[in-house]
């Protein structure tokens, strides 16, 4: 077995984003040369669970690519993706081909931050694909496909890695047989896997991992980032990063002048939302639930948030340069006039609790509508006719 304490090495310095301090953890676990069967990363979306992965398990089995090795590389392969002993997977809809998911792998070789989802981006080939897929590790996929590679003796490496992305997907029937995998781990065997949602598991697989917690990444990190690694000029990063909700991943998808066309529509939405227009209200949220894909939507609530903060900043200090929409400082200079007593910081709560409803399918058609009703009393500083006990209550006049 290799004795990593001997390395010399950054973690993650050729491609990571951020994350010092999970890294110096990496670190620190490979020094002291006890190394779990077992790892949990989990954190928000977009911030790079799954490069950290294949950062950890390049270096476990002594690639230098995400991490420069050098010399003291012990592999001489290029990258995980055609490491014999490394082993990535997906989340997958039903009846999906073996040439899609190795597309989609293919894709996270040439970058570690690729949107490859199939619940984010459902098609490779239409990124204006607005169809959602509900992906999943059913029990089948688990047996055939999974759980053999478990059993594999390294080939080359120190070890058998086999990485799974998305873990909160897992279907009961296929979690409770993983289980069984980690409650009886081979010497050589390795599991990484990452969640956006901890609460979503079961505690038991939980327990017999070693949980390693990634950050929000900071808005000069993203920025960074996409100079560095995207090669965006520096206004357009700036921009990008003030309203990438943290997401680093999903913001390099973003086009500045897609943006602020969507900004426009915004500050039109929230006129509609104030006069109680009831069919401008409801023609936006179809819009947005027809025009937009998932990443789209969740961009709508990420510039809504940034734009409302910006009110937020100029009512308190009335300084054009401590905003990110300086470009709307007229707009916003007569919102914060017009409605001096809006609840600010209540509309944006508002905003963020809707971030969730999107990621778990729930119609963005309704989420936009129902917190347009919530923006009206609000911008008039009343609280919501419906109480957020009664949340629920908003869905009738939706359906009838």
């Amino acid at each position: 077995m290799k004795n990593y304490s001997d390395l010399i090495y950054n973690f993650g310095d050729q491609r990571l984003v951020g994350q010092n301090f999970a890294r110096e953890q990496i670190e620190r676990i490979l020094e002291s040369g006890r190394i779990s069967h077992s790892y949990l990363f989990s954190g928000p979306p977009g911030i790079g669970k799954t490069a950290f992965a294949l950062a950890f398990a390049e270096l476990i089995n002594g690639i230098d690519n995400l991490t420069s090795l050098g010399k003291q590389a012990f592999s001489k392969k290029s990258s995980w993706f055609n490491h014999p002993d490394i082993h990535v997977f997906l989340p997958v809809p039903t009846n999906v081909s073996i040439e899609e998911l190795r597309s989609r792998l293919e894709l996270l070789k040439e970058d570690p931050y690729e949107i490859v989802d199939f619940s984010l981006r459902p098609s490779l080939t239409n990124e204006d694909s607005t169809k959602n897929k509900r992906a999943f590790y059913p029990i089948d996929y688990f047996r055939e496909e999974i759980r053999p590679t478990a059993y594999y003796k390294p080939n080359e490496g120190q070890k058998t890695v086999v990485i799974m992305t998305g873990i909160e997907n897992m279907r009961k029937e296929a979690a409770n047989a993983f289980l069984k995998l980690l409650e009886e781990p081979s010497e050589d065997l390795m599991f990484l896997l990452t969640t956006d949602h901890t609460e979503a598991l079961l505690p038991t697989i939980i327990s017999r991992c070693q949980h390693i917690q990634l950050s929000a990444l900071k808005t000069g990190e993203i920025e960074q980032a996409l100079i560095k690694q995207d090669n965006l000029p520096k206004d357009d990063a700036a921009y990008l990063a003030r309203v990438s909700g943290g997401n680093y991943a999903m913001t390099r998808f973003f086009d500045v002048e897609t943006l602020k066309q969507t900004r426009q529509e915004i500050i039109e939405y929230l006129r509609y939302a104030y006069v109680h227009d009831a069919v401008n209200i409801t023609e936006t949220a179809q819009d947005w639930q027809s025009g937009q894909n998932l990443e789209g939507q969740i961009a709508i609530l990420n510039v809504m948030e940034v734009f409302l903060r910006d009110l937020l900043v100029y009512r308190s200090t009335q300084k054009k340069e401590l905003i990110t929409n300086a470009d709307q400082i007229n707009v916003i200079q007569k919102f914060c006039d017009t409605l001096s007593d809006a609840r600010l910081e209540d509309m944006i709560a508002q905003v963020n609790s809707c971030k969730p409803m999107i990621y778990q399918n729930v119609q963005p058609k309704l989420v936009f509508t129902s917190l347009a009703l919530r923006f009206s009393s609000l911008m008039r500083n009343m609280d919501p006719v419906i109480s957020e006990d009664d949340t629920w209550k908003h869905l009738p006049a939706f359906t009838q």
